[in-house]
């Protein structure tokens, strides 16, 4: 099948086949990534389906869609078609097998063992097709003692160590930053692995396994904090806003309750505009505030003062005055403000899309853009079992007999 589903231009993954045996966030993102780009990806799922399927809700927000669809598996299964398939019958591993045949990629993210017992592992796909890749999402790795556990989002984030890194020093509890970061970014990396393994063997011929895990996927996301820790034995803790070494790195209130968020690493550099364009120039004389001569460290006196500044202003009316002097900064916003922020509009960060079945939505775009080959959305999320028989007959050259036959065998739907 040509990659230029439904009239779109071909992305830069033109030509290249996925099977998507996937379930759940992880590895579902990342053959979504890989079919926005161009990508012929077909989602492999059992005969009552990814559980992503069936999520009500999403943490404490409703996931319900028109249609008996859902936010959850939309937002993670675009840009697929969708086969039903046992492969608990013989019939059902010839179909896949048969598609392994044809494929470029393969991407499963079950616990191990269970691919082994469907053979759908590595070593025997290889066999079929040796110049496959076969991409690999775990929890915490192929080896060591938990190589078997099961994991989601928040078992990655807890054991990488992000819920602790997200924690500021006053909770009372370890914090668990929402939206499923540790499976998105384990997306992210597991797609960029199988991008590496196809140049590779574009350039040397080879076929490879691509493992990635929440654990190492995770880590590397916190890769500045994790590295420093190894060569300083120091940790990087969390923001405290009413202690810090360098007030041009925090966070303030401004007039109205937003929050805009500086951080200007060089105060030397930076603070006597900083004290300027807060209009607080006196301070620099006034040798009773610690820290007022170079902002680097101060009393909580200096703090106050700062603060009862900024919140003085909107964040419009010190972003007009920011502007001027070249300092790093950012309002603080709501997921929900994204929409309206004009950096998002112009860049087309959320774009439209015409849905065969709830209609016109805004998504999330592909987040790269490329000049010569667009990576487009193109298609929702498939309905289970939805191109079965297209694919059998036009794919693999089966016949309406043959569907007969593996529907009568309970191999497809």
């Amino acid at each position: 099948m040509s990659s230029e589903l439904n009239g779109l231009a071909a992305g830069p993954l033109s030509g290249v086949r996925v099977l998507d045996w996937t379930m759940w966030q992880f590895g579902p993102v990342a053959a979504s990534m890989l079919g926005d780009m161009g990508a012929d990806v077909i989602k492999i799922e059992a005969l009552d389906g990814d559980v992503g399927r069936a999520v009500a809700r999403m943490e404490s927000a409703d996931a319900g869609l028109p249609a008996g669809r859902n936010a959850y598996f939309e937002t993670c299964n675009r840009s697929k078609r969708g086969v039903a398939v046992n492969l608990k019958t013989e019939e059902g591993k010839e179909i896949v097998h048969r598609l392994v045949e044809g494929a470029d990629v393969i991407i499963q993210n079950f616990r191990k063992g269970v691919a082994e017992r469907l053979d759908m592992d590595y070593d025997t796909l290889k066999k079929i097709n040796p110049k496959l890749i076969y991409a690999s999402a775990s929890g915490f790795g192929p080896e060591g003692p938990d190589a078997e556990l099961p994991s989601l989002d928040g078992c990655g984030q807890a054991r990488a160590g992000l819920m602790m890194s997200a924690t500021p020093p006053w909770a009372r509890h370890p914090v668990s930053v929402r939206g499923a970061p540790s499976d998105q970014i384990g997306g992210i990396t597991l797609c960029l692995g199988i991008l590496s393994a196809l140049w590779a063997r574009e350039s040397k011929g080879v076929g490879q396994k691509v493992e990635v895990s929440h654990m190492s996927s995770t880590m590397w996301l916190q890769g500045l904090a994790v590295g420093m820790n190894l060569l300083t034995g120091q940790h990087l803790p969390g923001l405290n806003r009413d202690s810090v070494g360098n007030f041009m790195y925090n966070i303030y209130q401004c007039k109205g309750g937003s929050w805009l968020r500086i951080s200007n690493p060089q105060p030397a550099r930076y603070w006597k505009p900083f004290v300027e364009a807060l209009g607080i120039e006196w301070i620099l004389g006034d040798p009773t505030l610690e820290g007022a001569r170079d902002g680097t460290a101060g009393s909580p006196e200096l703090m106050r003062i700062i603060e009862d500044t900024f919140a003085t202003k909107t964040y419009e009316e010190w972003d007009a005055i920011f502007r001027r002097y070249g300092f790093i900064y950012a309002k603080v916003q709501t997921i929900e403000e994204l929409p309206e922020d004009p950096q998002v509009i112009a860049n087309g960060y959320i774009t439209d899309f015409e849905h065969p079945t709830i209609g016109p939505i805004k998504v999330c775009n592909f987040p790269v853009a490329f000049s010569e080959t667009p990576a487009t959305i193109r298609s929702g999320a498939p309905e289970l079992g939805e191109h079965t028989e297209s694919v059998l007959i036009e794919e693999l050259g089966f016949d309406w007999s043959d569907i007969e036959k593996f529907q009568d065998a309970g191999a497809i739907l």
